[in-house]
């Protein structure tokens, strides 16, 4: 068979926490005008460049994380790239009472909130008979307990009355068992069945609920820790039927869809954009277990 690259360009993106320097919209620009967004791990990464597009289609964030320092450096960045506000705000998506304190800030700085995007989460490769007992629940804690806290306290304080949408950041880790990612996929498969119960339940208020599953994305923490550079210098994206693995931008678009009118029907659905990785790559255990096993010793 013959492999013809498909011609369809990739949007713009930068492999850094950075801001684009040219962007081309896919919607109108006015698409979320005065809209405002609520994005747990939005100082970097996919989370960042989620806000940035969300912001440049006339939405104001509220960029949400540990890290405040952190936070304060992306807002700025995020306010001169597009002119909206950003508002950073401490939260550990653990502690409810974080949370409860940013929503109220946030309602007392920017009035209202329209989306609520659950970014935060933690992964890294691990063998299940390595995992501490430790490490499974904190990847619990924060991928699972962390999106079901941020969920219910954005309903209970202003979704319940005023409709909204929630946009759960998964993963297609749980789809085939993906090896040394038991953890992470048990919370992403939780995620993923949290939003169509919420979709269920909510529905009726005037809330939308749905997830996107990415694949591979480069330029982020989670690309750089979970081998993806490896697997580019060893041709491992020959595998996927898109050749490639993703960028931020294209996560980003996703997101837009599912958090704008261009969705209005839509919830309780898994949008999943991996560029059909999850359907063909192999699920090599042992060429995982080398490279965990060389991380690990190089760490030591």
């Amino acid at each position: 068979m013959q492999v013809r690259m498909s011609a369809e360009p990739q949007p713009e993106d930068v492999q850094t926490d950075d801001c684009m320097t040219s962007y081309t919209h896919i919607y109108s620009p006015d698409l979320l005008k005065d809209q405002v967004a609520f994005i747990t791990g939005g100082g970097s990464g996919i989370g960042f460049r989620i806000a940035e597009v969300l912001m440049r289609h006339g939405c104001d964030t509220v960029i949400a994380s540990r890290n405040l320092d952190k936070l304060r450096e992306a807002s700025e960045k995020l306010r001169a790239a597009s002119g909206r506000r950003c508002l950073p705000v401490h939260v550990d998506v653990r502690r409810p009472e974080t949370i409860s304190d940013a929503v109220d800030e946030t309602l007392k700085q920017l009035g209202r909130i329209d989306i609520l995007v659950n970014n935060a989460a933690g992964n890294f490769l691990c063998p299940a008979s390595a995992l501490s007992f430790n490490a499974f629940r904190t990847v619990m804690e924060i991928d699972t307990v962390g999106t079901f806290n941020t969920s219910k306290v954005v309903f209970d304080k202003w979704f319940k009355h005023h409709g909204g949408n929630i946009v759960n950041i998964s993963a297609t880790l749980g789809y085939r068992g993906q090896g040394l990612q038991v953890h992470a996929g048990a919370a992403k498969a939780a995620n993923d069945a949290m939003t169509r119960h919420l979709a269920v339940e909510w529905g009726p208020c005037g809330v939308r609920v749905n997830t996107l599953a990415p694949g591979p994305v480069s330029g982020t923490e989670g690309y750089r820790r979970l081998g993806g550079p490896a697997a580019e210098s060893t041709g491992a994206f020959s595998s996927v039927p898109l050749q490639r693995a993703g960028n931020k931008t294209e996560m980003a678009h996703a997101v837009l869809f599912l958090a704008s009118r261009a969705s209005s029907y839509v919830t309780g659905a898994a949008l999943v954009a991996d560029g059909g990785a999850w359907l063909t790559s192999p699920n090599d255990v042992a060429t995982l277990l080398g490279y965990w096993s060389s991380e690990k010793k190089r760490d030591e």
